[in-house]
């Protein structure tokens, strides 16, 4: 039986990831900031930060692969954060592998590495061309993942799309608070650019099969049944049969909006949700099903409505305080504040 170390394994990947690799059979150790609400009988816990190298090498001992996914996501908007974390955390992560004699490391990256492409679909072999500081940050981490299995470390990279499933809140949730309160929900121009997110337990699935695989490589993976922006979201309104329907916004007005009520605070919106919520990309994953015998089980539209169900079912707990059994942990397993889009709820 293997052992995994799997950072980040509070959080809302990670609390999946953790549980797909138990069920599994895997010993697993977790390293996080947080300690977990629940654990799976068995799986050690470790508190500490990836910044912390010392914390981080003796959280490696005894481990045969290490599943990396810690990282300050958009919606933390600190450059700071984004470099001690993501870049210098990574850092740390491959260097206490090497001590430690960890035979594999499996970095979880980002689809933000691509920016903008100039066509679609999205293959590993894509130029990156990040355009805001989170991807920026996420392609030198997979800088140095490459530096170190030039070295004589076995890293795989894989970069996901935007990940959801049940338990995934963040920006997601002001897309459901609308949605439940029978508002208009918005795209940007007439939707129609093709937009893929891929599922947690898939994503998990093909994280633990690359840890299986020997030899460095990188992986796009997503969905493989998804349409445009309008599509899923005219999905999960018609599933949600509250009234709320989806409008088109003249896109660079909207864009340009989405920027100014967050400089202020008046939103949560990060650089990455103006730059690409208009934009198509969408990941060839020829490679990943191939070379890992990875398939993806859910659709679009399956995953966003699974989403919401979810958010209803939680939702009279979502603004309690973690200390009195409120959600707490990383970014993807809070609900962001509305700020001023609250007034999108009056609209009819």
């Amino acid at each position: 039986m293997s052992t995994l170390l799997i950072t980040g394994g509070a959080g809302y990947f990670g609390t999946v990831l953790t549980e797909q690799a138990v069920a599994r059979g895997y010993r697993v150790r977790i390293l996080d900031v947080n300690r977990p609400a629940e654990a799976a009988a068995g799986v050690e816990v470790v508190v500490g930060d990836v910044r912390d190298r010392s914390a981080l090498r003796g959280a490696c001992e005894g481990v045969d692969a290490v599943l990396h996914n810690v990282a300050q996501v958009p919606l933390a908007k600190d450059r700071a954060l984004f470099r001690s974390v993501n870049v210098v955390g990574t850092a740390n992560v491959l260097l206490a592998a090497r001590e430690a004699g960890v035979a594999k490391v499996v970095h979880t990256s980002s689809s933000a590495v691509y920016g903008i492409p100039d066509s679609n679909p999205v293959d590993e072999d894509t130029p990156p061309r990040p355009l805001e500081a989170y991807g920026r940050a996420k392609l030198e981490a997979e800088a140095l993942c490459r530096e170190a299995t030039g070295s004589g470390l076995d890293v795989t990279i894989i970069r996901p799309r935007t990940i959801l499933g049940h338990g995934r809140l963040g920006i997601m949730a002001v897309l459901f608070e609308l949605v439940a309160a029978g508002a208009p929900v918005y795209v940007l121009g007439r939707g129609d650019n093709r937009y893929q997110f891929v599922h947690a337990a898939d994503l998990a699935d093909a994280c633990l099969r690359a840890a299986e695989r020997p030899g460095p490589a990188a992986y796009n993976v997503g969905a493989t049944e998804f349409g445009t922006m309008r599509e899923t979201l005219e999905a999960l309104v018609r599933h949600a049969g509250t009234g709320s329907r989806v409008r088109g916004l003249p896109a660079r007005p909207a864009q340009l909006a989405m920027r100014a009520v967050a400089g202020i605070g008046a939103a949560p919106f990060a650089p990455y949700h103006w730059l690409l919520y208009g934009e198509s990309l969408w990941f060839d994953t020829t490679r990943a099903r191939s070379e890992l015998g990875w398939e993806p089980a859910h659709s679009n539209a399956d995953m966003v409505i699974e989403s919401y169900e979810w958010f209803l079912a939680h939702r009279d707990r979502l603004g309690v305080p973690a200390e009195a059994g409120g959600p707490a942990g990383s970014h993807h397993q809070s609900p962001v504040r509305l700020g001023v889009l609250r007034l999108l709820r009056r609209l009819p």
